[in-house]
């Protein structure tokens, strides 16, 4: 699981960097939205996660 969540957050700052290059429009601004929410998830699994496996 965290393998998955490491892969989803490295994907989707790489997404979020690229967005930047593009016009702005639309388009972008919702595909920025959703990387970035998709960043602050996946981040928010990965610590839940490290909560879980300390004693």
């Amino acid at each position: 699981m965290k393998a998955l969540l490491w892969i989803v957050l490295c994907a989707a700052i790489v997404a979020n960097v690229s967005l930047n290059l593009m016009e702005d429009n639309g388009l972008h601004i919702a595909l920025s939205v959703v990387s970035g929410v998709v960043v602050l998830a996946s981040g928010a699994g990965l610590w839940m996660l490290r909560r879980e496996a300390r004693p």
